[in-house]
């Protein structure tokens, strides 16, 4: 007896729900929030050590490189702040119908893309 269940080998044709891609990302962006910690406590305490050492952290933090770094740690903790408030919400029992949490999910999306931009306005404006 054998079993001819289908298998799907092949990751580029795995179409998973928005409310997926939603949830990977929220657990993306806590470890990326979790890196982000350890470098910029790094950086406070490189600037807290001397006059010499905070000029060169504002050097450094001058950079380009840098203030992208600082854009992607504030764009996750973005996303991990709102897609956060979506399961306290829904906590509540709200949005627990597959509707809603569709719904919520590409609220999540539109809502930290907008934050993202702004953020990205204030850092670089």
């Amino acid at each position: 007896m054998s079993k001819k269940r289908p298998v799907n080998l092949d990751i580029g044709t795995i179409h998973l729900p928005v409310t997926a891609y939603v949830s990977i990302l929220h657990r993306v962006s806590g470890v990326v929030l979790f890196g982000a910690v350890g470098l910029f406590l790094w950086i406070l305490d490189s600037s807290l050590s001397s006059e010499e050492s905070f000029n060169s952290i504002k050097v450094f933090m001058s950079t380009l490189t840098v203030q992208i770094i600082i854009w992607l740690s504030l764009a996750a903790l973005i996303y991990h702040l709102v897609a956060g408030l979506r399961h306290l919400v829904m906590d509540y029992g709200y949005g627990e119908t597959l509707s809603g949490g569709i719904l919520g999910a590409k609220l999540v999306l539109i809502l930290s893309v907008i934050l993202m931009l702004l953020a990205g306005f204030w850092l670089w404006i």
